[in-house]
Order: structure tokens, then C-alpha cells, then sequence
């Protein structure tokens, strides 16, 4: 069974091929500024170059006839038909209220999806407009799946998702914490329990997913109970642009004195803050991490907060749970920066965390591994996501 994965942006349309017998990607790739000058299709087959291809491509539709002929035909080519692809999965960010779980799209799906759109304004227009192109491109006869970031934190219970504004406004608008991520804590999560050799509605875990945007869950006996992003993916800890939570007062005050519209104060705080604003260097940890060594006060402050809350959501969520069997790290950042990784565990004493600093160095670029030391009250590993192969998973499981 060969699954197509598609996660689109509003300029881009990543793609993975995956065949469901050995879970593997037989071709990963993507259309690049769709819509803009110098568009290009970019794919790679497992162990080999990068492969790329200037291409016009004004829109979503064309970007799919563009992956639709590379999957059969040329360099690129994987398999002999489209016949032999049997089900598409599509990341979808937000599923609202209604969306709980992941679904086959009818129309009935794609106007819940539109309706949830307000609460996801960058990402679900583009996201939606992409499922209508692949639909029109593939055929109506191809099963199409829908899976949610937001549905692996449905399970929260209403005191960590309801905000205490007058209830009326969740009443009306449905305003609560929704959480992101969703694909890729429930990955690592279920693959934590499998390296523990325990069933997973055993343990106590804090995912960590710690990238240009970060949260961090707590999924207690296999379903998340809490996460730090809420109505939208601003909120939690500093990310690479976003400023996560701040005192709302500082935000009205920004108002007056900057004169913001609501659009600029969103611009603000989703682009312009978390650790490019602190820094002043770049959003790229990379990048924070060169200037910090060079001794720049800045860059060291952004490492700093960073690596602060990261460990204050750690002791938050293991006292939400009472407790913790593991703690897992991944996305770019979990799974590279060695530093962030051991400045966090050697702050988790009170937890009963020891720490392993060698495996802590092996441990980059893919590798996967534990952390945690003799005798640790609490494991950790680093663990490398893979959102695609759960949305494969989710979508071969509906058809």
C-alpha cells in the first residue's frame, strides 16, 4: 500500500511517497514558491542527491500536476501508474471544535475545515485549497484523509483547555485552548513507550517539541491532558519569532504607546518576537548560538529564557501528572542542540534526573537514543519525529 503525505503552506507543498509495508519513504519532496518567480520542484530518494527542477507553478493545482508527473515519469519516477497509489493524507493544522479525530474528506469535512479557518488564518485557507487541488488533480475515486495537529489534544480535560475569560465567548466562539503539534507528540509519545518496552496507557510523558515553533506536551496513560500552545500556535514558551506568553496588559499597553492595529500587534508578536526579537540576531538557534559564543549579551539572554522555560513547563506538566516516566526531546532544535538538552537535565535534579553527557553528544542529526544516566527516576531520550509516517499511519488506518 503506497500512501501519498501532503503538507502545504500557502508557497510551498511538501510531499512523501510512502510504501506501508516497510513504513519507509520511497521519495520525499516538495514544490517550492508556487505562485512565485523562481518556483521549483525539489525531490530526493531515500540515500540519494537532491534532485531539482525549475518549474512554473502558479498555484496549488499545478504544483499537484507537477508532483503527479514526477512520481511516474523522469528522474524522479518511483512507480509505473497512479493506480498505484492508494490514499492521500493531508496535515491539516486546525480542526476546530467539530474535528476531533481524523476523518476521509467529504464536503461536509471541507466546510468544517473552512469554518475553522478564523482560528487558523495563515494555515487553514492554504491548507484547503490545497486538498481542492489534489482532489481535482487525483480524481474524486482516490481516498483523501484529513488529519488534524489539534486532534491528539482533544482528550484535554475542560479545566486545562477553557481560558478563564466569561464563559460566554467559548460559548459563542469556541475560544479555548486548541494545542498544535498534535502529529508529532502522539509519535514520539507512542515510540517512547515502545523503546521503554511498556503500553503506553502506562506512562507519564513530557514531549518536547522544540523547533522554530515549539510546544511541549503532557500525555499522561497515552492521551494529552495539557499542552503549552493554546487557541493558536502563539502561545507557551519563546519560539523563533513568536513571543508565547506574555502578560496580555503588555500587549494592550504596546497598543496605545505604538499606536497597533490589531493586525500590526499580530505581526508583532508572531514575527518579530521570541528569540529573533531578544536576540536581535536571527531566528535561526544556529545562528543565536554563534553570537552567544562570541560573547553577545543578547544572544546569551535569548538562550537563556529558552532554556528556562523549557524546564518551568517540564516541572509544570510533571506536577500536572503527578509524576513522570520520561521525557522525550525532538524537532530541530530537541534533536540538535546537545546544550539545550543538557542545560535542562542538570536543572531536573528534583525530579530524580541523572544524565548521560556522551550518549547527550551522540545524539544528533537523526540518532536516536537515551539520555538519562544509572539510576534516573526519569528517562529521556531524544527521539526524531516523524509527522509524516503518522499521518500515512492515521490515513491507512480509515481506508
Amino acid at each position: 500500500m503506497n500512501i501519498l503525505v501532503i503538507n502545504a503552506g500557502s508557497s510551498s507543498l511538501k510531499f512523501q511517497l510512502i510504501d506501508m509495508e516497510t513504513e519507509r519513504a520511497r521519495i520525499a519532496g516538495g514544490c517550492m514558491r508556487i505562485g512565485l518567480e523562481g518556483s521549483h520542484l525539489e525531490a530526493r530518494r531515500p540515500g540519494g542527491e537532491e534532485m531539482r527542477f525549475e518549474l512554473p507553478m502558479e498555484d496549488h493545482a499545478e504544483a499537484f500536476l507537477a508532483v503527479k508527473k514526477a512520481l511516474v515519469s523522469g528522474e524522479t519516477r518511483v512507480i509505473d501508474t497512479l493506480g498505484e497509489i492508494n490514499a492521500v493524507g493531508h496535515r491539516v493544522v486546525q480542526g476546530g471544535a467539530r474535528l476531533k479525530q481524523s476523518v476521509l474528506i467529504d464536503e461536509d469535512v471541507l466546510r468544517d475545515i473552512e469554518d475553522a479557518a478564523e482560528l487558523a488564518p495563515l494555515h487553514n485557507p492554504p491548507i484547503l485549497s490545497a486538498i481542492r487541488a489534489c482532489i481535482a488533480v487525483f480524481g474524486q475515486e482516490l481516498p483523501q484523509a484529513a488529519v488534524f495537529d489539534t486532534a491528539f489534544h482533544a482528550a484535554m480535560p475542560p479545566e486545562a483547555y477553557v481560558f478563564p475569560l466569561p464563559y460566554e465567548y467559548y460559548e459563542k466562539y469556541k475560544i479555548r485552548r486548541y494545542g498544535f503539534h498534535g502529529t508529532s507528540h502522539k509519535f514520539v509519545s507512542d515510540r517512547c513507550a515502545e523503546v521503554m518496552g511498556r503500553p503506553v496507557t502506562e506512562l507519564k510523558i513530557i514531549t518536547c517539541h522544540l523547533g522554530n515553533g515549539s510546544s511541549i506536551a503532557a500525555v499522561k496513560h497515552g492521551k494529552s491532558i495539557d499542552t503549552s500552545m493554546g487557541l493558536t500556535p502563539l502561545d507557551g514558551f519563546m519560539m523563533g519569532t513568536r513571543c508565547g506568553a506574555v502578560d496580555p496588559s503588555a500587549v494592550l499597553y504596546l497598543m496605545q504607546k505604538e499606536h497597533w492595529s490589531p493586525e500590526l500587534a499580530g505581526e508583532a508578536l508572531n514575527k518579530q518576537s521570541g528569540a529573533l526579537g531578544v536576540s536581535g540576531v536571527s531566528s535561526d538557534d544556529r545562528d543565536i548560538k554563534a553570537a552567544a559564543l562570541a560573547g553577545d549579551e543578547r544572544a546569551l539572554l535569548s538562550r537563556a529564557i529558552q532554556r528556562y522555560q523549557v524546564r518551568k513547563c517540564i516541572g509544570a506538566y510533571a506536577a500536572a501528572m503527578d509524576g513522570v516516566d520520561a521525557i522525550v526531546f525532538t524537532g530541530g532544535i530537541g534533536e540538535n542542540t546537545f546544550d539545550l538538552r543538557e542545560d535542562v537535565c542538570r536543572n531536573l535534579t528534583y525530579l530524580g534526573v541523572t544524565f548521560d553527557e556522551q550518549a547527550n553528544l551522540r545524539c544528533v542529526r537523526g540518532v536516536e537514543g537515551e539520555l538519562s544516566g544509572p539510576g534516573s527516576k526519569v528517562k529521556v531520550f531524544v527521539l526524531p519525529t516523524n509527522e509524516e509516517l503518522l499521518i500515512a499511519r492515521e490515513t491507512k488506518a480509515l481506508c
